[in-house]
């Protein structure tokens, strides 16, 4: 019995082992999801809002996983050698995560902020990569499961791995931070996200400003943040008290980084940037205040880490477009055109008004159909921030604008002599349905709204119908 009992423990500890260095040598390899798993794959089975993993470790090694980790007893005699059941999934990879951190070389990049963490990621990978080997989390893998999947999956040789870091809630931001311990921080903005738990944009900056406290970052070194609003100018202060190598501000004129100057001709757009006191000649056939923004972030980062700017300023592609962030997609409807701006991922009161006001100016000659969801998490100022994008619809002509969402379903009873005609949809067939039976014309068409509404669902299956 004794016997036995050792030689569990010696096998489980073997096991344990052997999944411990395959992560530690390997990179991509663990997933959560059946769906992504390949050849040599480590699948963790995790407690899903219905069902375990459990249920699908069967499946996981059939299509190539080389091991399973579960924290739910599992019996199967034809696969026990490749299964390690421990008490906690989530622990026992957050142990694995640290261990990995530890052992990495390369620069490490975190980035937070209330909008745009994904894009600005995506686009800095993009440039990088031109010269050295990134790693980067994938989607917005930015909550604490994220982050350990992402530290879990980098490529151990990388020189720089970029990861984001989200919050919901006061104390999160410190607790992802002192997993990654980046030594190069990204502060985007601040915004009136997450308001439902935030109460205040100061809170929410106060949250964000955790990336680089040493108390939680004993590698934070060097900030690049937006500097535009007083919530923003707040993380300056903080950001002087932590004794950083270098604060790099970003946004107008009294920044390190800015436009200087911007010149429309004919369609095209030439701007003049100043980044840590160098000029940059841009010329663009849009123009984007946002993306022009992460444009400054990323060559001030360059500047910072000494890489050669050519990489970006020769790229004919300036901006990557992010699925759901701005992606633009060409879709068939009715048999007719339909030049779809994708901006369903998330939306807060800021960015759906700067969409509006973007979107205002690109429309040009042809049918122009705007679709806004709820903007979600916003507490007791829910129906004013609703109110006041409806109030900026009322400065623009569309031909077409649809709500949908008790949201704005609320704000429109309050208001009263609109210029603008309002559709009101309450979920996504419907939208369907009336785009089906009333667009009949060749058009351009923006989507905004938070994750998980009627309005993202509708995004989603219109996406099918392409070109």
């Amino acid at each position: 019995m004794i016997l036995r009992l050792l030689n569990l423990i010696y096998y489980k500890m073997e096991l344990k082992n052997k999944i411990e260095k395959k992560i530690f040598q390997s990179n991509e390899k663990i997933k959560i999801n059946t769906k992504d798993i390949k050849k040599n794959d480590i699948f963790v089975a995790l407690q899903g809002s219905k069902t375990h993993g459990n249920q699908y470790i069967d499946l996981a090694i059939k299509l190539g996983a080389k091991y399973c980790i579960t924290d739910k007893k599992f019996n199967s005699k034809k696969n026990k050698d490749k299964i390690l059941v421990v008490e906690d999934c989530i622990l026992f990879l957050e142990k694995l995560s640290k261990k990995k951190r530890a052992i990495y070389n390369g620069k490490v990049i975190g980035i937070t902020g209330s909008a745009g963490k994904t894009t600005l990621k995506e686009n800095l990978k993009y440039y990088l990569k031109k010269k050295f080997k990134v790693s980067a989390s994938i989607k917005s893998f930015n909550n604490r499961l994220g982050v350990i999947l992402s530290i879990l999956n980098l490529n151990i040789k990388s020189n720089y791995s970029i990861f984001e870091i989200g919050t919901n809630n006061i104390g999160e931001i410190k607790q992802l931070t002192a997993l990654i311990k980046p030594s190069q921080m990204f502060i985007t903005n601040i915004m009136s996200t997450h308001l439902e738990n935030f109460k205040s944009k100061k809170n929410i900056a106060k949250e964000k400003a955790d990336i680089f406290n040493k108390k939680f970052n004993n590698k934070s070194n060097i900030l690049y943040f937006k500097n535009t609003s007083k919530e923003e100018n707040f993380i300056c202060e903080l950001a002087k008290k932590q004794n950083l190598k270098k604060i790099v501000t970003i946004g107008n004129l009294k920044s390190n980084c800015f436009i200087e100057k911007i010149e429309k001709n004919n369609s095209d757009y030439y701007l003049k940037l100043i980044v840590l006191g160098k000029k940059f000649l841009i010329k663009l056939d849009q123009f984007e205040d946002h993306r022009v923004l992460n444009l400054l972030f990323i060559l001030s980062f360059f500047i910072v880490n000494k890489i050669d700017t050519k990489y970006i300023i020769n790229s004919r592609k300036k901006f990557i477009l992010v699925d759901g962030r701005g992606s633009k997609h060409n879709l068939n409807l009715n048999g007719y055109k339909v030049k779809l701006i994708d901006e369903s991922y998330n939306a807060s009161p800021e960015t759906v008004i700067q969409s509006i006001k973007n979107f205002s100016k690109i429309k040009k000659n042809i049918y122009s159909v705007v679709i806004l969801g709820n903007m979600n998490e916003l507490g007791l100022q829910t129906n004013k921030l609703h109110i006041e994008v409806i109030n900026e619809l009322e400065k623009h002509s569309f031909n077409m604008i649809i709500l949908c969402g008790n949201f704005y379903k609320i704000s429109l009873k309050k208001l009263s002599n609109l210029k603008n005609q309002y559709i009101y949809k309450n979920n996504n067939l419907e939208i369907m349905n009336y785009l089906s039976n009333h667009l009949h014309k060749n058009a351009i068409m923006l989507i905004k709204c938070s994750n998980k509404t009627e309005v993202n669902i509708f995004s989603k299956k219109l996406k099918q119908k392409k070109e």
